[in-house]
């Protein structure tokens, strides 16, 4: 069996060579990546798409082109062999260090080492992932929840100090040697927040600062760091803007690690100062230094750097949920649900609905580097990413978000509803009855262009029969570029006007008399639906008992509401089901 010869992960399609296909379902299977196989576990494809830019039928690879070159290539080389060694060694060492009882100690490293050997042998494994799967087995076996809590303490206590020293005051706040010249002081502010910026990106990608020892760093070697030239940073402007008064932003920040996270607060209040939004991410349990969503509950000094963040500990938040919560507050902490690298097939709900809803996303650290800019892919919204090479040197790099790949505002999408509410009121104001028709539209795959005309067709039916009616019909009010997730917002937010006389749901007489009102027998991929077969339409049903509640004379038309409730949760980001609930 002879692959294709692919240079970048971008240029990966299903359904263009059956060896490659099944080389792709080996390698996704492998690495437990599959959400068909998964999905508890796994991304879905829409919400990946939250995320990645993706096109019909393309396959998104979770790491460099690199990396992906060394895995699809026969025989294991050299670079990959070196890159398992790595993760063997950081795991041994660990184990070596955390386990004082010899007998449970060798029986990790023994368990560890088979593990290593199937890695080597089917040589398919992503080198973070078998990482993980080495480090799950020391911390099952060994008991313990984070064996580096006390390092990474250690780590935040050494930044603290400098923080608090006056050294660290005159690095940041110096005045510059050169006078700015400006037209305006908003103008000149703005130049000095670049120049803050700049220094504090500095600093917060220089480890030695918290890795060696007790002692204050070196004044000239931080002076001569900071005053080394760095073209790249001026790419900041391609995202910020060039000037005072450009419009706030929602940056979604990825730190790296313990001790520089302090200067990523740093960063941070910055951001917040300058009058955008932030929302940082930390790991949800263990990976190393990285700092997790629960370091705060032990470390006083984290603590007290985050006072005043709302601290989101919900993994599965709603798009609701999460647009409330950013309106009421400016500083969000999330995890991104993992104990692993960037791995966005494995993000929680909630990392991918704020990735989604912020405009910048902003990385720390060559592992992020690796993942968002060292591959082909295309993503949904800007990135930045600052780093330190293998020599020490600084950079900056920057990725735009891939063309077409637009975003519906939390104000566009309630601009939208507010002009069909309008449309409501004015229909009740001329004496008409308002109806919703809540149907399936992408419940049945494959079947969303058919749902569409079911729908359209009945509407059209209902509209002849009841003239003193206004009917919305979903289908109506598409735009191109919503997903599910904005749909059900922006429907909500109609749904809860208190506008609706009677709210009907599709059932299958329905469905029937659409068929047969355009000419065609039901397929059988249709027999026996209903609005029940939609997760749309089960939420849907919840805001329409929750609504009648309020206002008793709203009628409810369609299969009676148990029915409804067979389901999952709604699906992220889907038209269709998550699945009949059977447990």
């Amino acid at each position: 069996m002879k692959l294709p010869d692919i240079s970048l992960v971008s240029q990966i399609y299903y359904g263009e060579d059956p060896y490659l296909d099944a080389w792709l379902l080996h390698f996704m299977d492998e690495n437990h990546l599959e959400y068909w196989l998964k999905p508890g576990q796994n991304a879905s494809p829409e919400q990946l798409r939250f995320m990645v830019s993706l096109e019909e039928d393309q396959f998104f690879f979770p790491c460099s082109n690199e990396l992906f070159r060394l895995l699809l290539s026969e025989g294991l080389s050299r670079n990959l062999q070196t890159a398992y060694n790595t993760s063997w060694r950081v795991v041994a060492k660990m184990a070596i260090e955390h386990v004082k009882d010899e007998y449970l100690r060798r029986k990790i490293l023994q368990f560890c080492r088979h593990r290593f050997r199937i890695a080597l042998s089917s040589h398919i494994l992503i080198p973070s992932r078998m990482t993980k799967r080495l480090v799950s087995i020391f911390l099952t076996q060994s008991g313990l929840l984070d064996p580096f809590r006390e390092r990474k303490i250690l780590y935040n206590r050494r930044v603290k100090e400098l923080m608090d020293s006056p050294m660290l005051d005159g690095l940041v706040n110096a005045c510059p040697l050169k006078v700015m010249s400006c037209d305006n002081l908003q103008d000149l502010r703005w130049e000095l927040d670049m120049l803050e910026l700049r220094r504090l990106f500095i600093l917060s990608s220089l480890v030695d600062i918290w890795h060696k020892g007790d002692g204050i760093p070196d004044l000239k070697i931080l002076k001569a760091d900071l005053a080394r030239p760095c073209r790249e940073f001026e790419r900041i402007r391609e995202v910020f803007g060039s000037g005072a008064g450009s419009n706030p932003k929602k940056i979604l920040y990825l730190c790296n690690s313990s001790g520089g996270v302090l200067f990523d607060l740093m960063i941070i209040r910055s951001f917040l100062r300058q009058g955008h939004s932030v929302i940082l991410v930390f790991k949800e349990a263990f990976y190393f230094q990285t700092p997790t969503i629960w370091d705060m509950e032990y470390d006083p000094v984290l603590a007290r750097a985050l006072k005043g963040a709302y601290i989101l500990t919900d993994n599965r938040v709603s798009k609701n949920q999460l647009l409330k919560l950013l309106r009421e507050h400016r500083f969000v902490v999330i995890s991104d649900g993992t104990r692993e690298r960037l791995n966005l097939y494995r993000v929680s709900v909630t990392f991918s609905r704020a990735w989604k809803e912020c405009d910048i996303i902003v990385a720390k650290g060559d592992p992020h580097q690796r993942r968002l800019i060292k591959t082909s892919h295309k993503f949904t919204r800007d990135i930045l990413c600052f780093y330190r090479d293998l020599g020490g040197d600084f950079h900056l790099a920057y990725k735009p978000r891939a063309e077409g790949a637009g975003k519906f505002a939390d104000s566009d999408l309630r601009r939208m509803a507010d002009e069909i509410i309008k449309s409501m009121n004015e229909a009740k104001l001329s004496g008409k009855s308002v109806m919703f028709y809540s149907a399936v539209i992408g419940s049945i795959p494959g079947q969303t262009k058919t749902a569409v005309k079911v729908l359209n067709t009945f509407v059209k039916r209902l509209r002849a029969k009841y003239p003193g009616a206004f009917i919305i019909n979903p289908a109506e009010h598409f735009e191109h570029g919503l997903d599910g997730d904005d749909l059900m917002y922006m429907w909500e937010r109609v749904q809860r006007s208190g506008l609706l006389d009677i709210w009907r749901f599709q059932t299958y007489s329905d469905i029937e008399e659409s068929f047969e009102l355009m000419g065609m027998k039901v397929p059988t991929s249709w027999t026996g639906k209903d609005a029940t077969y939609s997760t749309g339409c089960t939420q849907e049903m919840r805001i329409a008992l929750d609504m009648q509640s309020r206002h008793p004379e709203m009628q409810i038309i369609g299969p009676s509401p148990e029915k409804f409730f067979r389901r999952r949760e709604y699906g992220v980001g889907k038209y269709f089901d998550a699945g009949i609930n059977i447990e």
